[in-house]
């Protein structure tokens, strides 16, 4: 069995993945008479046909150190994972967009930040480590097959 530090979610270590959701530094923009900042456009959203579809997952919670047995990847759309609670939580990626994944890496989100995983991107399940694991999700609804799983043929251990 492998072992697998989580490190902290920055837009630079993730940027081969997907985009960091954050309102970190100032706005782009202030909209609403001057009361409101605007941080714009801080996902590539990506789908090949079919339409951005808002989903609420409400996932069960996990613990550390986590077993990672699969990784999946949507190859016709990207996916957003937006928080619905201040509660940090784990995200695992693997690196390479061949038919096998490569080098897993995970990253634990500060309070307050989303992720948006890139087309293609392989990445664990969703994975709260409180309750409730509540999450508003942007991705592509639509016909055809999006879904690819890979179950790795050594688990890895997620460790803090």
């Amino acid at each position: 069995m492998t072992d697998t530090l989580a490190e902290p979610l920055t837009p630079d270590a993730f940027a081969p993945f997907g985009d960091v959701l954050e309102a970190a530094g100032p706005p782009d923009r202030i909209i609403n008479q001057g009361l409101c900042g605007r941080f714009h456009d801080r996902a590539r959203l990506d789908f090949d046909g079919g339409r951005a579809g808002i989903s609420l997952f409400d996932a069960q919670p996990r613990a550390l150190p986590y077993r990672l047995e699969m990784v999946e990847r949507h190859p016709l759309g990207s996916q957003a994972f937006l928080p619905m609670t201040p509660n940090p939580f784990l995200v695992i990626v693997a690196e390479g967009r061949d038919a096998t994944p490569g080098r897993v890496r995970a990253f634990l989100t500060a309070p307050g930040q989303g992720i948006n995983l890139h087309r293609g991107t392989w990445h664990g399940v969703l994975t709260p480590l409180h309750a409730p694991g509540l999450f508003a999700v942007v991705d592509r609804i639509g016909e055809g097959p999006n879904l690819e799983e890979w179950w790795l043929p050594e688990p890895a251990m997620v460790r803090a």
